[in-house]
């Protein structure tokens, strides 16, 4: 390993790396924009963490943003951080479930993965003829917005419209040609957006989605989880029937908006 010395060679270092950013990063250009503004972290030295977040720019604390992480002891830390950088944050703790699948392959030691069915997974039979399984398409980004809890605005759309293009997205059509249920990923790699035409609730679409979604993505090698709110209760019986696991730690986000 090259071990870089002085200030000029740090300089270069960091030029070279900028111009090999995600898109994902290069896409947070829109300050008010929370829902692309989003940061993911996790420390084992809340110290160090505080104070390399106070020192350096890796988060832009000027823009609209999330912090998601399973520390709930990162809440200090955030809010110490607020105080310091002039911004109001609200915290929400949330559960956070992981799919059968995911769970037998990276948590096959928790007692609930163990207590698991074998085979369990399927998914939940619907009516086949009223229903055609088909991938979601950017112009469906309105509907999706218009059902989504933390949408009803352009931004959420615009949001929801590079969700549908760069990843793996289900939908149930119904005899109209449009989605009647969705299952979307957004840019966290999590199973976040899905809903169904309040005319075709309590046809177990949701839960057949779901399971669709979880199956190809453990094709495709790629870890299902979503979270909810703790107070989302529609999401956690949901869950909780189709036998997903509640990770001990949980989930937390915290929004933040500049005073």
């Amino acid at each position: 390993m090259l071990q870089l010395q002085g200030p000029h060679l740090l300089k270069m270092l960091e030029k070279s790396l900028r111009t090999s950013l995600p898109e994902s990063l290069k896409e947070m250009a829109d300050d008010f924009d929370h829902y692309t503004n989003t940061y993911q972290i996790f420390s084992k030295d809340l110290k160090n963490c505080e104070e390399s977040l106070t020192t350096s720019d890796v988060i832009n604390w000027k823009q609209h943003l999330q912090i998601q992480s399973s520390q709930s002891s990162l809440n200090g830390v955030i809010q110490n951080l607020a105080v310091a950088k002039f911004v109001k944050v609200e915290h929400t703790p949330c559960i956070l479930y992981v799919m059968p699948e995911t769970a037998r392959k990276l948590l096959p030691s928790l007692p609930e993965t163990k207590q698991l069915p074998v085979g369990y997974g399927a998914p939940k039979a619907i009516n086949e003829e009223m229903f055609k399984l088909s991938s979601m398409d950017p112009t469906h980004a309105t509907l999706v917005n218009k059902f989504w809890h933390f949408g009803g605005n352009k931004r959420s759309q615009r949001f929801i419209e590079r969700c549908i293009r760069a990843f793996p997205t289900f939908c149930l059509l119904g005899p109209e040609g449009t989605p009647a249920s969705w299952s979307l990923m957004d840019q966290t790699g999590e199973i976040r957006m899905g809903a169904t035409l309040p005319q075709y609730r309590g046809l177990g679409l949701v839960s057949h989605m779901l399971a669709v979604h979880t199956r190809a993505l453990d094709q495709l090698g790629v870890p299902a989880y979503n979270h909810t709110d703790k107070a989302n209760k529609i999401v956690r019986r949901i869950s909780e029937n189709l036998r997903h696991i509640a990770i001990p730690r949980g989930w937390n986000q915290w929004n933040c908006v500049p005073l």
